[in-house]
Parts: C-alpha cells; sequence; structure tokens
C-alpha cells in the first residue's frame, strides 16, 4: 500500500514528462486558426509616428483582399522575410498592411527605412493586444482578409520563397475570386 503512494505521483509525473517532450517538436503554424473564415477582431491601431503611412482598423480591412504582416525591428526572421513583401507587392500590388509589434517608433521607422515599406498602413501594436486578439504565437506571421474582412489564410513564421508560391500566392488568389 506504501509503494502505491509513493509509485502514483512518480508515475504521474513521468507521463507529464512524456507528454511534453512530444509536443516540444510539433510545429505551430501546422495547428490550423481558429480565426480562419471568421471575420478579423475588432481593433483600432495608430500608426507608426513618422513614418508617413496611416495605422489601420477592422473597417479598413474591407472592401479589398488585404494580407496582413505581423512584424517588429528586433525580429531577425522578419528581417529575413521582409524582401519578399517588397516582391509580393511589387509583383501583385495587393495590398499589404503591417501590424508593428511591441517596438519603438524609432527602432520601426529604421527596419522600414533600411528595407523598404511595402505597406499600405502599418499599426503600432506597442502592447500586443492587437496581436493576441488575432491570435498572433510571435512574428512573424501573416495572414490574408478577404474583401468582406474575413480571415481566409494564415501563415505562422517566415516566408520563404517556397511559401509564398505553394501557400500565400494561392490564398491571395482564392481570396479574390
Amino acid at each position: 500500500m506504501r509503494f502505491a503512494l509513493f509509485a502514483l505521483p512518480l508515475i504521474a509525473l513521468i507521463a507529464l514528462v512524456a507528454i511534453f517532450a512530444t509536443s516540444m517538436d510539433r510545429d505551430p503554424g501546422l495547428v490550423r486558426s481558429v480565426l480562419i473564415d471568421k471575420p478579423a477582431p475588432t481593433f483600432a491601431m495608430d500608426e507608426v509616428p513618422e513614418l508617413g503611412v496611416p495605422g489601420f482598423d477592422t473597417a479598413s480591412l474591407k472592401g479589398q483582399v488585404t494580407v496582413v504582416n505581423v512584424f517588429a525591428s528586433w525580429c531577425i526572421p522578419c528581417r529575413d522575410e521582409h524582401p519578399l513583401l517588397v516582391a509580393l507587392k511589387d509583383l501583385t500590388g495587393v495590398r499589404l498592411f503591417g501590424i508593428n509589434q511591441n517596438d519603438a517608433p524609432e527602432n520601426a521607422r529604421a527596419f522600414l527605412a533600411e528595407l523598404g515599406n511595402p505597406y499600405d498602413a502599418v499599426g503600432a501594436d506597442r502592447d500586443r493586444r492587437v496581436s493576441i486578439d488575432w491570435g498572433v504565437y510571435g512574428v512573424p506571421e501573416t495572414f490574408v482578409v478577404d474583401a468582406q474582412g474575413i480571415i481566409t489564410f494564415k501563415h505562422v513564421g517566415p516566408l520563404t520563397t517556397q511559401t509564398m508560391q505553394t501557400e500565400l500566392l494561392p490564398a491571395i488568389e482564392k481570396a479574390r475570386n
């Protein structure tokens, strides 16, 4: 009886460790967002001061297909994917909005001055409230929102040439039709 009382917590601890160990290597990008096929959350973000493009809100997502990219100047993968966003804008002419997460305005301005600013609007999400409402795990993340303001696609992590060709461009085309 005493052995059972000692062994039970030990077995439970081993089971918990096994569960956590097997889930550590799972890609969060493979989990379908609960926001897919739902309206974009209600929000309003001010512009990044002195950037030269406006902030945006939920209503501004309606009317045409919009790609929304969550980025930050301190994010190394954001820097890696940024040339693809510039190319996306040039290639497709899609409306591109940025959510600048947890960033000082001067750092956001310097980042976009150095790498180019493909965004039609950039909202300053200094407290990450909007990102949380959008279900953002971390930066970068990219969404496609259709003309009715419905989120139709989410990509977690940096875009690559392959993901742009096989996932993002088809998602934009699907949202346009």
